[in-house]
């Protein structure tokens, strides 16, 4: 079937925009201009619920934010008065009626030029500039990290922020990890348009591979992974380091992290026990930090980790012989 174009179908289906509002970067479907719905399968109408629904090969795309699915349901209703009586902007909006919520269903992937979040169904709030994803396989993917989640997945657009609760996992390019029941995660916003840059700063990327863009103060580049909190059987590792605690906060900047509550810390064989740690999760240093109603606690084990390459053989003295025993 021939695709048909959401602003070009009748009247009613050619409201589809909303007052411009500053640029925000990540999944931003609350701001910007019309909102140009394509499907291969055609739509449908239902005025008495004021919702389009178009189906098969389902695209939405919004500014430099691109929605596929199987179905779009775009759940629209009467502009406020002053909003109506206000002259277009940026050419777009004619209609008295706007978008105030964007359901995706089946096969839903959400892609912007840097960022791309997949599920099984995605749901965009206009007023509340948020996005909520659900299904199996969940998972948001930037240039430097990745981020997943057994139960539900949440981006807040205004606020930079992105929640993974359930089992959730942020994995970085050089192979760091965080884990625990819920992961909140911030990135650096990006500037207004036009704005001057920060001296010193970075452009998205710039960093060599492995490592976050950062600019010359250690600050991320816009865009990218500034911290991240987490809740719940926190689990923070790196090749050699293993870090779990109640509560965690890590700076993926700095690559400095600090566990409370129950913490322990295992390298090889070792592990030391305390109330509180901060782990280098670049070196792989950690520093318990005592208290006197918890007090640190560790079990070393002797040549828990093998010896640098090249290192001799030490020989053994001979075992003792009981008496009487024969040659």
């Amino acid at each position: 079937m021939r695709r048909r174009d959401f602003l070009a179908a009748p009247p009613v289906l050619a409201f589809l925009a909303a007052a411009p509002a500053a640029r925000a970067q990540g999944f931003d479907l609350a701001h910007g201009g019309p909102v140009a719905i394509t499907a291969a399968g055609g739509f449908t109408l239902d005025q008495a619920n004021q919702t389009a629904t178009a189906y098969g090969d389902a695209r939405a795309v919004r500014g430099d934010v691109t929605v596929l699915a199987d179905r779009l349901i775009a759940h629209y209703r009467r502009k406020p008065a002053a909003a109506t009586a206000a002259p277009p902007a940026n050419g777009g909006d004619t209609g008295g009626n706007e978008i105030y919520r964007l359901e995706a269903i089946g096969h839903v992937r959400i892609v912007t030029p840097t960022d791309t979040a997949v599920g099984d169904r995605a749901v965009y709030d206009m007023d509340q500039a948020v996005l909520v994803l659900t299904g199996h396989a969940m998972r948001i993917t930037t240039p430097h990290a990745t981020l997943t989640a057994r139960d539900s997945m949440e981006y807040w657009t205004d606020r930079h922020m992105a929640v993974a609760r359930g089992n959730a996992m942020a994995v970085a390019d050089d192979g760091r990890q965080v884990r625990a029941d819920v992961l909140v995660a911030y990135t650096r916003p990006t500037p207004p348009a036009g704005a001057a840059p920060t001296p010193g700063s970075a452009a998205p990327g710039s960093a060599a591979p492995g490592s976050a863009p950062t600019d010359a103060s250690g600050n991320l580049a816009p865009g990218s992974l500034e911290k991240i909190e987490a809740f719940g059987h926190v689990e923070i590792r790196n090749a050699t380091v293993l870090a779990r605690g109640d509560r965690g906060v890590y700076l993926p900047p700095t690559g400095l992290a600090r566990l409370v509550g129950d913490v322990r810390i295992t390298r090889g064989e070792n592990q030391l026990n305390g109330p509180a740690a901060d782990v280098d999760m670049r070196t792989g240093v950690a520093r318990l930090i005592a208290d006197p109603a918890a007090p640190v606690r560790g079990l070393l084990m002797p040549q828990s980790q093998p010896p640098p390459a090249g290192t001799p053989p030490v020989d053994k003295p001979p075992r003792a012989k009981p008496p009487g025993a024969k040659p």
